[in-house]
Formats: C-alpha cells, sequence, structure tokens
C-alpha cells in the first residue's frame, strides 16, 4: 500500500469526474454550484422527497437499487454558505445502531457545534444496524450501505454542493457502529478521506475473541436483515471481515488525522453495546498504530457508551484545522 498521499491535482477515485475537474486548481472563492434540486437526480439516485427551506439544513430522502427503502439524508451547511460563493470542505458524520439520519440534530447539537465552521457535514442514514457495510445475506431485499455512501452519495454530494471534491477535502467521524464506518471507510476508501474519528467505534472485527463481528452479524440479522448478516452467521466469510476490519489495513491510515474516544466504564447503556469491547478493540488499535510509527489523537475518559458533547467538538475544531480551508 502506497502512502503517498492523493494530490488534488489528481483525478479522484471517487468521482465526481467533471466535478473533480472543476474544482482542479481552484481557488477558495468560486461561482455557486446548482441546488440539489435543481441539478437533479444522478449517480444511481433519484431524489423522492427534498426540502431546501431550512437556511442550514437541507434535507433529502433517495431511491436506490442500494437499499430497499428510500433512506434519508441531512445537509448541514455552512452560516455563509449563501452568499460566500466558496467551497467547502466536508465531514461525513455516521450515526450509531438504532438511530437515523437525526440523531446528530435531534441529540448531539450539531447545528450549535458547527455555528461559524466553514464545513459542511452529511449526516445519512446507515441503517438500524447496518454496520456500513454491503451483507453477505439479506432476508429483506437489498441494504447495501456501504454502496450507497461510498459509490452514490459521496459522488453527489459532490456534484450538487460546492465542495473540495478530493482527498484534503473529506473527513469521515462516527460514533459506535459509525465510528466503526468511519475507520472502515477510510481504510477500504484509501483516496477519499484526510481525517478518520471514532467515537466509542470498535477498531478490530476479530478483537475481544471476534465480539464485534459476532455483534455486527447478531444485531444485523435481528434488526436490518430479516435474519441475514453481514459477515456471514454460524461460518464467517473470512476475505470479507479481513477486509473490513481496520487493524488488518494499518497502512492505510499513515499521514491521516487519526482521532479515538472510547469510554472505561462497561455500562450498557443502549442495551446492545458494551464499551469494554470498544476499548479492548482501540487499544489494540493504537498499539498496533504505534508500532508502525502512525500518530492518533485518543481519548479514554470515565463512562460508557455514549457522545461525548466535549469531546464531539474538539473533533470538529480537529476537522477544520485539517482540511483545507473554505
Amino acid at each position: 500500500m502506497t502512502t503517498q498521499h492523493p494530490s488534488r491535482r489528481n483525478v479522484l477515485k471517487s468521482a465526481g469526474g467533471l466535478t473533480a475537474a472543476l474544482t482542479l486548481g481552484a481557488g477558495g472563492v468560486l461561482a455557486a454550484a446548482p441546488t440539489a434540486s435543481a441539478a437533479g437526480d444522478g449517480f444511481g439516485l433519484h431524489i423522492a422527497e427534498h426540502n431546501e427551506g431550512d437556511p442550514r439544513m437541507w434535507y433529502y430522502r433517495f431511491q436506490t437499487a442500494a437499499i430497499g427503502w428510500n433512506p434519508a439524508v441531512n445537509v448541514l451547511l455552512p452560516d455563509d454558505y449563501h452568499t460566500s460563493g466558496r467551497r467547502y470542505p466536508v465531514l461525513y458524520l455516521l450515526h450509531g445502531g438504532l438511530e437515523d439520519f437525526i440523531t446528530f440534530d435531534a441529540h448531539h447539537d450539531i447545528r450549535g457545534l458547527t455555528a461559524g465552521k466553514r464545513l459542511i457535514v452529511v449526516m445519512p442514514d446507515g441503517g438500524r444496524a447496518g454496520w456500513y457495510s454491503n451483507p453477505v445475506g439479506s432476508g429483506v431485499g437489498p441494504r447495501d450501505w456501504e454502496q450507497f455512501h461510498l459509490a452514490q452519495l459521496v459522488p453527489w454530494i459532490d456534484a450538487n454542493f460546492r465542495t473540495y471534491a478530493e482527498y484534503d477535502g473529506r473527513a469521515v467521524s462516527g460514533f459506535s457502529m459509525g465510528g466503526f464506518g468511519a475507520l472502515k471507510y477510510t481504510a477500504k476508501y484509501y483516496g477519499h478521506f484526510a481525517s478518520v474519528s471514532a467515537h466509542s467505534g470498535p477498531a478490530s472485527l476479530r478483537g475481544f475473541g471476534g465480539a464485534v463481528t459476532h455483534w455486527a452479524n447478531l444485531s444485523s440479522a435481528a434488526v436490518e436483515l430479516g435474519g441475514g448478516s453481514i459477515y456471514g452467521m454460524p461460518i464467517w466469510n473470512e476475505a470479507r471481515v479481513s477486509a473490513d476490519n481496520p487493524i488488518e489495513r494499518l497502512e492505510s491510515y499513515r499521514g491521516k488525522r487519526i482521532f479515538l474516544v472510547a469510554g472505561t466504564s462497561p455500562e450498557d447503556i443502549q442495551g446492545y453495546a458494551n464499551e469494554t469491547v470498544v476499548l479492548d478493540t482501540q487499544r489494540e488499535f493504537k498499539a498496533n498504530l504505534d508500532r508502525v510509527g502512525i500518530g492518533h489523537e485518543s481519548y479514554e475518559v470515565p463512562g460508557g457508551h455514549f457522545v461525548r458533547r466535549d469531546l464531539l467538538e474538539r473533533d470538529l475544531r480537529g476537522v477544520v484545522e485539517c482540511l483545507r480551508k473554505a
């Protein structure tokens, strides 16, 4: 695996080819991009519903062959988006299990935490137990969340908003299942994200006796896939596990900003997640990052499995500092 950073003058892996071409070499202030409703559909997505009435929080619901129902996305815009003509870096913020696209707005004051920050925040549905994956099997139709997010949503966002459609213009962060998704997406899609954050997100599928793989399989079977699973039950698809496992893809994190949070108490806050597993896998991950000389910022703090506002706020500051400036 090469450790060279993808340049903003290189062609993007993730698409928006035309958008990327228009962005290359551009300065901080550019002509306005079309609104999403004006630009219409694309990238395998059809807009089923949308609301752009709020000056900052725009809402979309899509039809897509990747998902058997219409998933939604909230796009939180900077305060000056409509007047500046600038392009902005983007943070993809991923919710945890049994949550949805409104969680960070409804429960974690993402509007207040980003006030005054020149950052677009994209908050997509990821399924109640979708694990940011294309599952091995589903009893309820397609639930290919990885395809929806990486092959469809990311290029759609770049085509419809004034973004920096390139490596140093994107970050990904998440809580719990979403923290795992952020780590996974950063490793598997090397040229997409310059910063990754996991708030109480497990960092090893095989650690703690394979507890996270079991957690993903059992939760998805129960509430997401109608008896199907992410990695296969009772026999895992070992190649799929290795491809998704952050700790088996260490070189993909070299040179990137890494921000990790875990609680030190075992409380089973949400009825399905034990923070002891998160803490153990993050410690294993950090030890391996240290072993190969990859820097990271990490916090082990009192309490169990929940989003800590002060550390989310610190993470957001770090994201803005890390990414290309608007």
